[in-house]
């Protein structure tokens, strides 16, 4: 069961993910609300969601046209199904209601566009949306979904595969721990279990710390920023918590943790233009793009790439990508395996001239060198995977740094090798080993086959005392993972890399 679920998230995008839990989620509480399972008439719940598809899409495509990016229908499909799940449902006869949900909706969208710094949004737009809504409507949210307790389950149930496939259980539990302290903190002893029993199953913690609290634009990008964005969060969204006579609702203490988090984030959405594409193995080009200022980053982070599709696929618009380029370089590198059933993504981006852009945003990522330079490493790359390590062997290049690495590569076949330069010139440079597996068709001097715990002693003989880093393809990165766990590494010096979504 565990094995299909990781199969499963492996092949959804993030916000794919997001939006199929959200779809099950309203398409739950419609067939509860048939059977009075959920306080509200499944038709006005229809309809009043209808109106918020309708008005989330129509206000994004004006407002992308308008600031001329590209517009991505799938985060917009996410904020209205959350807002109808947190909005009470109006009747089609209601015509003040049905003209604060489209408020609601309006704000929402173009908070992404107009309340951004630098191309990026700063709040949460369903929080943003409800917010103003209340405080100019007098119409609050009543997160309704997070109060039904025949809705529980799959709340639970999808929320955690979205922790799981995002990999931010601390964030939510440091969430959770801080929020439940408080409001035990307020309450008299005597009724800590009907507190306990009414903010777990009557109140939206639950759904807001699977959805809200964990959508990536609005939160901090590093560990530990994450875990006090969590802390901060979780102070204010619990009850009674006010400044003078202003009392925080979920909405508000999320949106002033997304102002801690845009203070210590990386700011800005950049716009890139390709200046070239260089074939870096078979079916693997690097794109090189010009940025009109310098990024500032870490070899081995990842970015968000954005781009406009006239027709997209069920995988979206948006990618994770490492950054391959080091931060000494002047361009950005964009290191990309083509398939033969590729998606629609990658066909656009195989399409994409000298001169076209692409959008990049959301700085992200600790899969970065050890802050300490005697650390031995290991470095464990699988066909693409390499990519955060040609950021990091051409940033020690450039900076004369020389480190204890040893590279393992492995490859399909000879054609599958990238970046045989930058391979070669870490070893004249900077000594750095690397010892290249090869499935089909292996040379001397090569190890015949993956990359396994055999070659792992053959190769590295003090591999005990080195911290891994591991980038490939899912399977090869678990299946490592564990090999190195049963070889008598430490859990605490394997690194994997990580991206919300996969391409």
């Amino acid at each position: 069961m565990i094995k299909a679920i990781d199969r499963f998230l492996d092949h959804q995008t993030m916000y794919r993910l997001v939006l199929y839990y959200l779809i099950a989620l309203l398409g739950t509480a419609l067939v509860l609300g048939f059977f009075g399972l959920v306080p509200h008439d499944p038709l006005a719940l229809a309809f009043t969601t209808g109106v918020m598809l309708a008005t989330c899409w129509i206000t994004n495509r004006v407002f992308a046209a308008v600031f001329r990016v590209p517009a991505n229908s799938e985060s917009v499909y996410i904020t209205a199904l959350i807002l109808a799940l947190i909005v009470d449902p109006v009747a089609a006869t209601d015509a003040t209601g049905i003209g604060a949900v489209v408020f609601a909706c309006v704000w929402a969208i173009s908070s992404k566009f107009i309340l951004a710094i630098g191309r990026k949004h700063l709040f949460n737009p369903a929080a943003l949306g409800v917010a103003l809504t209340a405080l100019l409507l007098d119409q609050p949210a009543t997160w309704w979904v997070g109060g039904n307790l025949p809705l529980l389950p799959v709340v639970i149930g999808g929320g955690l595969l979205i922790v799981r496939k995002l990999r931010r259980l601390d964030v939510v539990v440091t969430f959770m721990t801080v929020a439940l302290a408080v409001t035990l903190s307020t309450t008299d002893p005597s009724q800590y279990a009907t507190a306990l029993t009414e903010t777990l199953g009557s109140s939206p913690l639950l759904f807001f710390a699977f959805v809200m609290l964990t959508e990536p634009l609005t939160a901090p990008t590093t560990r530990w920023p994450r875990i006090a964005f969590a802390a901060i969060v979780g102070f204010l969204f619990a009850p009674n918590i006010h400044v003078g006579s202003l009392y925080f609702t979920p909405e508000l203490a999320l949106l002033a943790g997304n102002l801690f988090a845009y203070a210590v984030s990386p700011k800005g959405r950049f716009v890139l233009t390709l200046e070239r594409i260089e074939q870096s193995a078979i079916d693997s080009y690097d794109f090189i793009f010009s940025s009109p200022r310098k990024l500032a980053f870490q070899a081995g982070q990842y970015l968000e790439w954005t781009l406009g599709l006239d027709r997209s696929d069920n995988r979206g618009n948006r990618r994770y990508f490492t950054v391959a380029s080091a931060p000494t370089e002047q361009s950005l590198r964009l290191g990309v395996k083509f398939y033969p059933r590729s998606s629609a993504f990658k066909h656009a981006l195989g399409a994409m001239k000298p001169g076209s852009t692409i959008h990049a945003s959301q700085l992200a990522g600790d899969f970065t060198l050890p802050a300490d330079p005697e650390t031995k490493i290991a470095f464990l790359a699988g066909g693409i995977g390499i990519t955060p390590f040609r950021s990091m062997l051409q940033y020690l290049i450039d900076s004369r740094e020389r480190r204890p690495i040893v590279v393992l590569y492995g490859a399909e076949t000879q054609q599958d090798i990238a970046y045989r330069d930058v391979l070669g010139a870490a070893k004249r440079e900077l000594g750095v080993k690397t010892v290249l597996a090869i499935a089909k068709g292996a040379e001397r001097g090569q190890y015949p086959g993956y990359i396994d715990a055999r070659l792992v002693r053959l190769a590295i003989p003090d591999y005990l005392e080195r911290t891994f880093y591991i980038s490939g393809p899912q399977a090869m990165v678990k299946v490592l993972r564990r090999e190195l766990l049963a070889m008598g590494v430490r859990r605490s010096k394997i690194k994997v890399d990580y991206f919300p979504g996969f391409a």
